[in-house]
């Protein structure tokens, strides 16, 4: 069983989870002020959050983890009435705070499958290396 990367508990892929790097709480001086000279809706731009932000802050993952994780964003992509704009929201009582909440997102969808097209350009390697073994033994 695949165990969480940084407890003894099983890993269960969540894909709030992949834009953990959006999330500026407590540093919009910092990280938020970088993210805000990017607009999410502009595909150049996006294409440097993800590669830049968000798939750089998933590679504490094993190749494993982020195979799941992505097989996890196929699945909620291959589902059409998936709302991928709550994940842009914000939960103050939990201290998440997104750099652009989700009415600032022109296609969440579209903001995902970018996300799940660039993970499988960027980590190719990897994702092959996990699509030849079997998860079971994980």
């Amino acid at each position: 069983m695949l165990k969480h990367p940084l407890m003894n508990i099983p890993y269960t892929p969540n894909i709030s989870h992949i834009l953990g790097a959006l999330s500026i709480y407590d540093l919009e001086e910092t990280v938020g002020k970088t993210l805000w000279q990017y607009d999410p809706n502009n595909e150049k731009d996006r294409e440097a959050i993800i590669t830049s932000f968000i798939l750089k802050d998933l590679m504490y993952l094993s190749y494993r983890h982020r195979s799941v994780l992505m097989s996890a964003l196929k699945e909620a992509l291959d589902q059409p009435y998936f709302d991928f704009a709550k994940e842009f929201e914000s939960d103050y009582d939990e201290y998440i705070t997104m750099a652009w909440n989700e009415t600032e997102i022109a296609d969440p969808r579209g903001f995902f499958a970018d996300i799940y097209r660039l993970a499988n350009e960027v980590w190719k390697d990897d994702l092959e290396k996990a699509s030849l073994e079997d998860p079971s033994t994980w």
